[in-house]
């Protein structure tokens, strides 16, 4: 329910006074007096309607269970079943409430091929739902799930709760296609993403909703797939907002995001943060270059830093995005070493292209890892990079009028740069041990990226320098 402010109410309540008590007397003026105060009603209400979907960002509408009308329950118990499945066929279902409770014992089978999910497609299946209410409680329930290649599954305008662990809301894998319109997801359980993926990825569209989580190791994306969610509302109470796990992607357009990650799912990385890239050389993805893509939108971390890299190579691309971090010990990007991969060659490789982008916070690199940090189209830096002093590999590039502002000491690898593009604001800019004189141009080379595996350096070819 949408609530009028004191502004709007005063104006209606002035344009009600104004209305005429009768209609006998001088019957136009009475029409016109009315007309004029509807107007104004009108006019009163559109305005706090408008001022209301600028505060949120997007369309996105929420729904309750109570939203989506239900004529029907499918519910199974048992472990390891479904209580809907396509294997091989077509399948429509609308306004059907459907729970699921039973567990799975074998955790591979369910989190890679479906095993325990409310709802599953398999084998070139394709399944058509809509005003749906799914609910699961057991283990390993996840709440809809599609797999293999060819396999597709259509959903909208429907309301998802999960509360076991390993139970995420929708789950896309071995090749598998789903697309969700309009959902609203909340899952509660351990490692439950709301929009989830595993060993063979596939291709996952979301547009508007609302979703949630609550559990130790839940984002609201676990990406091993090629993930894209534009116009939708987004918040993590517990964990990273958004993981990208080897050669994948997530891309955000639109989108308001929220993100706590303020317990630890391993002993493996001692740091927060609100988007978490890396390679876990589980087998569970595939090694080589993924990315994270925002165009427009908000992204707002409570704990931590807003982007780890760790064990792998990525390209980051941001684009006209609200990105606030409201931990003042936290930096904007972190590429460093953790507990996956082998030591020494561990580290992050990040290329990160800002477009119209405002970066405001640190960035680190450590000895392993590297970056090559592109700033165009009237982009602003506000921050220091490794101000404690050199360690890993870094190129900064600056044109299309963005400007950087030190915040401290920086110590960089090489620079390309216009004679004002960059405001020493009184601290030191090192570029290969040298220091940078104020007011002056610069050119230099990026960083070679190994496009596959994890590890630093010892690539050929350097990025190729993004369209301005």
């Amino acid at each position: 329910m949408k609530f009028l402010s004191k502004k709007s109410t005063a104006i209606i309540l002035a344009a009600l006074m104004a209305l005429p008590l009768a209609a006998c007397g001088n019957q136009k003026g009475s029409t016109e007096a009315t007309q004029a105060a509807v107007a104004t009603i009108d006019e009163a209400v559109h305005s706090t309607a408008a001022s209301t979907a600028d505060q949120s960002g997007t369309s996105a509408k929420k729904l309750t269970e109570a939203d989506v009308t239900t004529t029907q329950t499918i519910e199974n118990t048992a472990d390891g079943e479904h209580a809907i499945t396509a294997d091989g066929e077509s399948a429509n279902y609308q306004n059907v409430k459907v729970i699921k409770s039973g567990d799975s014992s074998e955790s591979d089978k369910a989190d890679f091929y479906g095993d325990n999910a409310t709802i599953f497609a398999t084998n070139g299946g394709t399944l058509n739902l809509s005003d749906i209410v799914v609910k699961s409680d057991g283990k390993h329930a996840n709440g809809v799930f599609s797999y293999g290649e060819g396999t597709t599954v259509n959903i909208k305008d429907s309301y998802i709760e999960t509360a076991g662990n390993c139970s995420g809301g929708l789950m896309t894998t071995g090749g598998g296609t789903m697309n969700a319109t309009d959902l609203t997801i909340n899952t509660s359980g351990n490692s439950s993403a709301a929009i989830r993926s595993d060993r063979g990825g596939g291709t996952v569209n979301v547009s508007g909703g609302y979703y949630t989580t609550s559990g130790t190791g839940s984002p609201v994306i676990y990406s091993t797939a090629d993930i894209t969610v534009s116009n939708a509302e987004m918040e993590s109470t517990a964990s990273q907002g958004v993981v990208v796990e080897g050669k994948n992607s997530v891309t955000l357009n639109n989108v308001n995001l929220n993100a706590d990650n303020n317990k630890k799912n391993s002993n493996k990385s001692s740091w927060y943060q609100a988007v978490m890239i890396y390679q876990s050389m589980s087998g569970d993805a595939a090694e080589g270059t993924s990315s994270f893509t925002m165009n427009g939108g908000t992204l707002t971390n409570e704990n931590g830093d807003i982007f780890f890299v760790n064990n792998t190579a990525t390209d980051i691309s941001l684009s006209g995005a609200t990105i606030t971090n409201n931990d003042a010990e936290g930096v904007f990007l972190r590429a460093a070493a953790a507990g996956w991969g082998s030591e020494g060659k561990n580290g992050g490789q990040v290329t990160l292209n800002a477009k119209q982008q405002t970066i405001n916070g640190d960035m680190v690199v450590d000895d392993v890892s590297h970056l090559n940090l592109y700033l165009s189209d009237s982009s602003v830096f506000t921050g220091a990079i490794n101000s404690s002093g050199q360690a890993g590999e870094v190129f900064v590039d600056l044109s299309g009028g963005a400007k950087w502002t030190l915040t401290s000491d920086s110590y960089i690898t090489s620079l390309t740069c216009d004679a004002d593009s960059i405001d020493l604001n009184g601290h030191t800019l090192y570029v290969d041990g040298k220091a940078y004189t104020a007011g002056t141009a610069s050119t230099g080379e990026a960083i070679a990226v190994v496009s596959t595996g994890s590890g630093h350096g010892g690539g050929s070819t350097p990025p190729a320098k993004p369209d301005n």
